[in-house]
Protein backbone atom coordinates (compact mmCIF):
# COMPACT_ATOMS: atom_id res chain seq x y z
CA UNK A 1 0.00 0.00 0.00
CA UNK A 2 0.89 3.73 -0.92
CA UNK A 3 1.57 5.71 1.69
CA UNK A 4 0.63 9.66 0.82
CA UNK A 5 0.60 12.75 2.26
CA UNK A 6 -1.52 15.43 1.31
CA UNK A 7 -0.65 18.70 1.78
CA UNK A 8 -3.07 21.10 1.31
CA UNK A 9 -4.80 24.62 2.96
CA UNK A 10 -1.54 26.74 3.44
CA UNK A 11 -1.38 30.66 3.97
CA UNK A 12 -1.72 32.00 0.49
CA UNK A 13 -4.99 34.00 -0.58
CA UNK A 14 -5.99 30.61 -2.23
CA UNK A 15 -6.30 28.76 1.26
CA UNK A 16 -9.92 28.38 0.67
CA UNK A 17 -9.67 26.76 -3.00
CA UNK A 18 -6.79 24.34 -1.56
CA UNK A 19 -8.64 22.99 0.75
CA UNK A 20 -11.19 21.45 -1.63
CA UNK A 21 -8.52 20.34 -4.23
CA UNK A 22 -6.66 18.79 -1.07
CA UNK A 23 -10.25 17.07 -0.18
CA UNK A 24 -11.01 15.49 -3.29
CA UNK A 25 -7.42 14.62 -3.95
CA UNK A 26 -7.33 12.46 -0.75
CA UNK A 27 -10.73 11.02 -1.37
CA UNK A 28 -9.57 9.83 -4.98
CA UNK A 29 -6.52 8.44 -3.80
CA UNK A 30 -8.33 6.24 -1.06
CA UNK A 31 -10.16 4.66 -3.47
CA UNK A 32 -7.69 3.68 -5.24
CA UNK A 33 -6.20 1.72 -2.17
CA UNK A 34 -3.49 4.15 -0.94
CA UNK A 35 -3.34 5.40 2.56
CA UNK A 36 -3.87 8.57 3.05
CA UNK A 37 -2.44 11.43 5.64
CA UNK A 38 -4.15 15.00 5.27
CA UNK A 39 -2.17 17.64 6.25
CA UNK A 40 -3.62 21.06 6.72
CA UNK A 41 -0.30 23.16 6.30
CA UNK A 42 0.09 26.15 8.46
CA UNK A 43 3.04 25.66 10.60
CA UNK A 44 6.41 24.35 10.22
CA UNK A 45 4.96 21.34 12.88
CA UNK A 46 3.12 19.44 9.45
CA UNK A 47 7.06 18.12 8.94
CA UNK A 48 6.85 15.44 11.89
CA UNK A 49 3.96 13.99 10.00
CA UNK A 50 5.42 13.33 6.94
CA UNK A 51 7.48 10.18 9.04
CA UNK A 52 7.16 7.19 6.92
CA UNK A 53 5.70 8.87 3.81
CA UNK A 54 6.23 7.61 0.51
CA UNK A 55 5.00 10.35 -1.80
CA UNK A 56 3.57 13.54 -1.10
CA UNK A 57 0.86 15.02 -3.21
CA UNK A 58 1.05 18.98 -3.13
CA UNK A 59 -2.83 20.30 -3.23
CA UNK A 60 -1.30 24.10 -2.36
CA UNK A 61 -2.15 26.89 -4.19
CA UNK A 62 -0.02 30.26 -5.11
CA UNK A 63 2.10 31.25 -2.64
CA UNK A 64 4.40 29.19 -0.14
CA UNK A 65 2.91 26.29 -2.26
CA UNK A 66 3.18 26.61 -6.11
CA UNK A 67 6.63 28.73 -5.98
CA UNK A 68 8.95 26.02 -4.66
CA UNK A 69 9.41 26.95 -1.46
CA UNK A 70 7.65 23.85 0.40
CA UNK A 71 9.52 22.07 -3.29
CA UNK A 72 13.31 22.89 -1.50
CA UNK A 73 11.73 21.65 1.82
CA UNK A 74 10.83 18.49 0.55
CA UNK A 75 13.90 18.05 -1.55
CA UNK A 76 15.93 18.54 1.50
CA UNK A 77 14.36 15.61 3.48
CA UNK A 78 14.36 13.48 0.65
CA UNK A 79 10.74 13.24 -0.01
CA UNK A 80 9.06 12.54 -3.46
CA UNK A 81 6.24 15.14 -4.05
CA UNK A 82 3.85 15.11 -7.35
CA UNK A 83 4.57 18.00 -9.32
CA UNK A 84 7.52 20.16 -10.64
CA UNK A 85 10.54 21.14 -8.82
CA UNK A 86 11.90 23.94 -6.87
CA UNK A 87 13.20 26.52 -10.19
CA UNK A 88 9.80 25.35 -12.57
CA UNK A 89 7.90 26.12 -9.56
CA UNK A 90 9.59 29.22 -8.89
CA UNK A 91 9.71 30.50 -12.37
CA UNK A 92 6.12 29.77 -13.62
CA UNK A 93 4.82 31.70 -10.37
CA UNK A 94 6.75 34.72 -11.40
CA UNK A 95 5.13 36.27 -14.15
CA UNK A 96 7.43 38.42 -15.37
CA UNK A 97 10.20 36.38 -15.40
CA UNK A 98 8.57 33.14 -17.36
CA UNK A 99 7.25 35.63 -19.96
CA UNK A 100 10.83 36.81 -20.59
CA UNK A 101 11.64 32.64 -21.31
CA UNK A 102 8.41 32.34 -23.41
CA UNK A 103 9.48 35.25 -25.66
CA UNK A 104 13.12 33.92 -25.68
CA UNK A 105 11.75 30.96 -27.12
CA UNK A 106 9.05 32.74 -30.08
CA UNK A 107 6.07 31.87 -27.99
CA UNK A 108 3.88 35.14 -28.24
CA UNK A 109 3.41 37.17 -25.18
CA UNK A 110 1.38 40.16 -24.50
CA UNK A 111 3.46 43.66 -23.52
CA UNK A 112 3.97 44.35 -20.34
CA UNK A 113 5.67 46.80 -18.08
CA UNK A 114 7.36 45.76 -14.07
CA UNK A 115 6.51 48.39 -11.32
CA UNK A 116 8.28 48.08 -7.98
CA UNK A 117 6.85 49.01 -4.37
CA UNK A 118 8.24 52.47 -3.84
CA UNK A 119 8.48 53.30 -7.02
CA UNK A 120 6.87 57.36 -7.79
CA UNK A 121 3.43 56.95 -9.11
CA UNK A 122 4.03 59.99 -11.34
CA UNK A 123 6.30 58.22 -13.18
CA UNK A 124 4.84 54.96 -13.89
CA UNK A 125 1.70 56.90 -14.54
CA UNK A 126 2.56 58.93 -17.15
CA UNK A 127 4.84 55.57 -18.73
CA UNK A 128 1.86 53.67 -18.88
CA UNK A 129 -0.04 56.28 -20.19
CA UNK A 130 2.32 56.89 -22.93
CA UNK A 131 2.78 53.24 -23.90
CA UNK A 132 -0.24 51.61 -23.51
CA UNK A 133 -3.54 51.68 -24.52
CA UNK A 134 -6.72 51.61 -22.11
CA UNK A 135 -8.06 48.96 -21.29
CA UNK A 136 -5.06 47.18 -19.65
CA UNK A 137 -4.58 44.54 -16.79
CA UNK A 138 -2.63 45.82 -14.08
CA UNK A 139 -2.07 42.77 -11.63
CA UNK A 140 0.43 41.11 -8.93
CA UNK A 141 3.33 39.88 -10.61
CA UNK A 142 3.45 36.22 -8.15
CA UNK A 143 -0.35 35.51 -7.22
CA UNK A 144 -3.18 33.03 -9.08
CA UNK A 145 -6.28 32.80 -9.54
CA UNK A 146 -6.92 36.73 -10.81
CA UNK A 147 -6.22 37.65 -6.86
CA UNK A 148 -5.32 41.50 -7.22
CA UNK A 149 -6.07 41.64 -10.71
CA UNK A 150 -8.03 44.52 -12.13
CA UNK A 151 -8.81 45.57 -15.89
CA UNK A 152 -8.35 49.27 -16.20
CA UNK A 153 -10.89 51.24 -18.67
CA UNK A 154 -9.18 54.66 -18.04
CA UNK A 155 -6.54 56.89 -16.13
CA UNK A 156 -8.93 58.03 -13.44
CA UNK A 157 -8.87 54.32 -12.73
CA UNK A 158 -5.25 53.04 -13.06
CA UNK A 159 -3.71 54.47 -9.44
CA UNK A 160 -6.37 52.42 -7.44
CA UNK A 161 -6.12 49.02 -9.46
CA UNK A 162 -2.11 49.76 -9.01
CA UNK A 163 -2.71 50.58 -4.95
CA UNK A 164 -4.84 47.23 -5.15
CA UNK A 165 -2.38 44.86 -6.64
CA UNK A 166 0.96 46.66 -4.49
CA UNK A 167 -1.45 44.97 -1.64
CA UNK A 168 -0.89 41.27 -2.39
CA UNK A 169 3.17 41.60 -3.86
CA UNK A 170 5.71 44.05 -4.31
CA UNK A 171 5.60 43.44 -7.87
CA UNK A 172 2.76 44.54 -10.08
CA UNK A 173 2.49 43.71 -13.72
CA UNK A 174 0.60 45.76 -16.15
CA UNK A 175 -0.16 44.69 -19.39
CA UNK A 176 -1.96 45.16 -22.56
CA UNK A 177 -5.40 43.44 -22.24
CA UNK A 178 -6.13 41.61 -25.34
CA UNK A 179 -9.92 40.24 -25.74
CA UNK A 180 -10.51 37.12 -27.58
CA UNK A 181 -11.43 33.74 -26.67
CA UNK A 182 -9.78 31.78 -23.73
CA UNK A 183 -8.40 28.37 -24.07
CA UNK A 184 -6.54 26.28 -21.75
CA UNK A 185 -3.85 23.17 -22.27
CA UNK A 186 -3.36 20.45 -19.79
CA UNK A 187 0.07 19.07 -20.18
CA UNK A 188 0.73 15.21 -19.06
CA UNK A 189 4.42 14.10 -18.52
CA UNK A 190 4.47 10.50 -17.99
CA UNK A 191 7.70 8.21 -17.48
CA UNK A 192 8.05 8.10 -21.66
CA UNK A 193 6.70 11.14 -22.94
CA UNK A 194 5.03 14.22 -22.93
CA UNK A 195 1.68 15.03 -24.06
CA UNK A 196 -1.25 17.43 -24.29
CA UNK A 197 -4.83 16.51 -23.07
CA UNK A 198 -7.97 17.79 -25.36
CA UNK A 199 -8.34 22.10 -25.35
CA UNK A 200 -10.71 23.71 -23.24
CA UNK A 201 -12.36 26.81 -24.14
CA UNK A 202 -13.14 28.95 -21.59
CA UNK A 203 -17.01 30.85 -21.67
CA UNK A 204 -17.17 33.12 -18.14
CA UNK A 205 -20.59 33.44 -16.71
CA UNK A 206 -19.99 35.54 -13.87
CA UNK A 207 -18.14 38.17 -15.42
CA UNK A 208 -16.13 39.17 -19.31
CA UNK A 209 -12.55 37.35 -18.13
CA UNK A 210 -11.97 34.17 -16.16
CA UNK A 211 -11.87 35.86 -12.79
CA UNK A 212 -11.70 34.31 -9.09
CA UNK A 213 -15.90 33.41 -8.85
CA UNK A 214 -15.79 31.93 -12.86
CA UNK A 215 -13.09 30.20 -11.91
CA UNK A 216 -14.34 28.35 -8.95
CA UNK A 217 -17.95 29.26 -7.99
CA UNK A 218 -20.82 26.28 -9.49
CA UNK A 219 -22.05 27.49 -12.53
CA UNK A 220 -18.67 30.10 -13.30
CA UNK A 221 -17.97 29.10 -16.20
CA UNK A 222 -18.68 26.91 -19.15
CA UNK A 223 -16.16 24.90 -20.18
CA UNK A 224 -16.03 23.54 -24.19
CA UNK A 225 -14.08 20.48 -25.37
CA UNK A 226 -12.58 20.98 -27.59
CA UNK A 227 -12.60 24.21 -28.02
CA UNK A 228 -13.72 25.60 -31.21
CA UNK A 229 -10.74 26.46 -32.92
CA UNK A 230 -9.05 25.41 -36.26
CA UNK A 231 -6.44 22.70 -36.81
CA UNK A 232 -3.87 24.64 -37.42
CA UNK A 233 -4.16 27.04 -34.09
CA UNK A 234 -4.75 24.17 -32.06
CA UNK A 235 -1.47 22.31 -33.29
CA UNK A 236 0.41 25.79 -32.72
CA UNK A 237 -1.14 25.78 -28.79
CA UNK A 238 -0.14 21.94 -28.29
CA UNK A 239 3.34 22.58 -29.51
CA UNK A 240 3.62 25.81 -27.83
CA UNK A 241 2.63 24.21 -24.24
CA UNK A 242 4.22 21.51 -24.31
CA UNK A 243 7.46 24.34 -25.07
CA UNK A 244 6.26 26.52 -22.15
CA UNK A 245 6.51 23.13 -20.08
CA UNK A 246 9.87 22.25 -21.17
CA UNK A 247 11.77 25.31 -21.08
CA UNK A 248 10.25 26.39 -17.39
CA UNK A 249 11.45 22.80 -16.45
CA UNK A 250 7.81 21.65 -15.20
CA UNK A 251 7.18 17.70 -14.26
CA UNK A 252 4.75 15.72 -14.42
CA UNK A 253 1.65 17.56 -15.28
CA UNK A 254 1.10 21.37 -16.14
CA UNK A 255 -1.78 23.37 -17.29
CA UNK A 256 -1.07 26.36 -19.66
CA UNK A 257 -3.43 29.24 -20.46
CA UNK A 258 -3.39 31.11 -23.14
CA UNK A 259 -5.94 33.47 -25.12
CA UNK A 260 -6.65 33.62 -28.97
CA UNK A 261 -6.59 37.42 -30.23
CA UNK A 262 -10.42 38.23 -31.75
CA UNK A 263 -9.00 40.84 -34.25
CA UNK A 264 -6.85 37.82 -35.32
CA UNK A 265 -3.06 36.96 -34.97
CA UNK A 266 -0.84 34.51 -33.25
CA UNK A 267 -2.35 33.12 -29.86
CA UNK A 268 -0.99 34.55 -26.48
CA UNK A 269 0.33 33.02 -23.59
CA UNK A 270 -1.06 34.07 -20.32
CA UNK A 271 0.48 31.78 -17.81
CA UNK A 272 1.76 28.42 -16.55
CA UNK A 273 0.29 26.62 -13.45
CA UNK A 274 2.80 23.77 -12.30
CA UNK A 275 0.27 23.25 -9.63
CA UNK A 276 -3.55 22.82 -11.42
CA UNK A 277 -6.92 23.39 -9.35
CA UNK A 278 -8.66 20.13 -8.60
CA UNK A 279 -11.73 20.76 -6.96
CA UNK A 280 -15.27 19.92 -8.96
CA UNK A 281 -15.37 22.84 -11.32
CA UNK A 282 -11.23 22.39 -12.27
CA UNK A 283 -9.90 22.59 -15.71
CA UNK A 284 -7.30 19.81 -15.67
CA UNK A 285 -9.98 17.17 -14.41
CA UNK A 286 -12.43 18.04 -16.99
CA UNK A 287 -9.54 17.52 -20.05
CA UNK A 288 -8.44 14.26 -18.42
CA UNK A 289 -11.87 12.69 -18.45
CA UNK A 290 -12.28 13.87 -22.17
CA UNK A 291 -9.56 10.95 -22.81
CA UNK A 292 -10.83 8.78 -20.65
CA UNK A 293 -9.26 9.51 -16.88
CA UNK A 294 -11.67 9.45 -13.93
CA UNK A 295 -11.14 12.31 -11.36
CA UNK A 296 -9.78 8.79 -9.28
CA UNK A 297 -7.51 7.77 -12.56
CA UNK A 298 -5.83 10.30 -13.26
CA UNK A 299 -4.98 11.71 -9.67
CA UNK A 300 -3.61 8.22 -9.30
CA UNK A 301 -1.74 8.53 -12.23
CA UNK A 302 0.30 11.35 -11.16
CA UNK A 303 1.18 9.25 -8.23
CA UNK A 304 2.38 6.23 -9.93
CA UNK A 305 4.03 8.49 -12.57
CA UNK A 306 6.19 10.45 -9.07
CA UNK A 307 7.05 7.32 -7.50
CA UNK A 308 8.32 5.58 -11.29
CA UNK A 309 10.42 8.55 -11.67
CA UNK A 310 11.79 8.47 -8.65
CA UNK A 311 12.56 4.65 -8.44
CA UNK A 312 14.37 4.61 -11.84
Amino acid sequence: MINVAVIYGGKSMEREVSLRSGKGIADALRSKGCNVKEIDYTSKEFISELNDIDVVYLALHGKYGEDGRIQGLLDILEIPYVGSGVLASALAMNKVKAKRIFEYFGIRVAKDLLLEKGSDPKNYLEQIATEFSFPIVVKPNQEGSTIGLSIVNSQQELQSAVETAFKFDTEVLVEEYISGKEVTIAVLESEKDIRTLPIIEIIPNKNNYYDYDSKYAPGGSDHIIPARIAKQEEELLSRWAIEAHKHLGCETLSRVDFIIPSNGGLPVILEVNTLPGMTATSLYPDAAKAVGYSYEEIVYRFVEITLNKNNN
